[in-house]
């Protein structure tokens, strides 16, 4: 990529796992609610009367396992980057643990929701408030992972299909659970809602190419915020030395 504006410098942000793990998602999670909403309330009208027609509903939910499976697999590769990750990929940014992290926030919330400012929050990363949200959505994910085992449990074979069983008896049966699986469901919706106008947004008022970053990994960041990342790089890596260091002598 190249940046013309002298102001901006070009950070490599997204590695290719944080980038391929966005888009299967993308892709498998709206093959999920369609599918997912469809064997919640299957049109019994649009059955065929050729009996080799008649598997359409099959297909459907055979549609549905096959895109689960791939969610979990695609859901456990990422959980593996949120420890081996580069800075901006790591456990830490999704878990407001910080003063400096509840700030931005506040800060981000006056940005984009309350509207009561219009200085956009410069971030090389996602901001606190997205971060934090994307913390969020990690825990729906497993969520709807264990909801959808248990249900699926009841028709299968699997070595674990009896914790799943045992586990969905503990929760009053097969409805509470299939409730909560089809509520879990509306939360990607709206989330995908949301932070789809938000990408929009913010490439816009910050210009720094958000959007396209979850394509080729690079974004452009202001000169200043970005010196400043490089020395708090600079140092991080100096500690680690340091520590190594003292741990061989031992």
């Amino acid at each position: 990529m190249i940046q013309k504006d002298k102001n901006l410098r070009e950070i490599y942000v997204w590695q290719l796992p944080v980038r391929v793990f966005h888009w299967v998602n993308a892709f498998v999670i709206t093959i999920l609610c369609i599918t997912g909403f469809i064997i919640g309330d299957p049109p019994a009208i649009q059955h065929a009367t050729a009996p080799s027609h008649n598997y359409w509903f099959g297909i459907v939910r055979f549609v549905h396992f096959f895109a689960a499976m791939v969610f979990i697999v695609n859901y456990l590769v990422r959980i593996y980057w949120l420890f081996a990750g580069n800075s901006f990929s790591v456990l830490r940014n999704y878990y407001p643990l910080t003063k400096k992290q509840w700030r931005g926030i506040k800060e981000t919330l006056k940005v984009d929701v309350l509207l009561i400012t219009k200085n956009p929050i410069y971030d090389i990363g996602h901001n606190p408030l997205a971060a934090t949200t994307y913390g969020g959505l990690f825990i729906i994910m497993i969520l709807q992972i264990i909801t959808g085992a248990m249900m699926f449990s009841v028709q299968s074979n699997a070595f674990w299909a009896p914790a799943m069983q045992d586990l969905l008896i503990r929760f009053n049966g097969f409805f509470p659970i299939r409730s909560l699986h089809h509520w879990l469901m509306w939360a990607f919706v709206l989330f995908a809602i949301v932070h789809i106008y938000l990408v929009f947004y913010h490439d816009y008022i910050e210009k720094n190419g958000i959007a396209s970053s979850m394509i080729g990994g690079w974004k452009f960041i202001a000169q200043p915020i970005a010196e400043d990342y490089e020395k708090e790089q600079a140092l991080r890596k100096d500690v680690e030395h340091l520590e190594k260091e003292k741990h061989n002598k031992k």
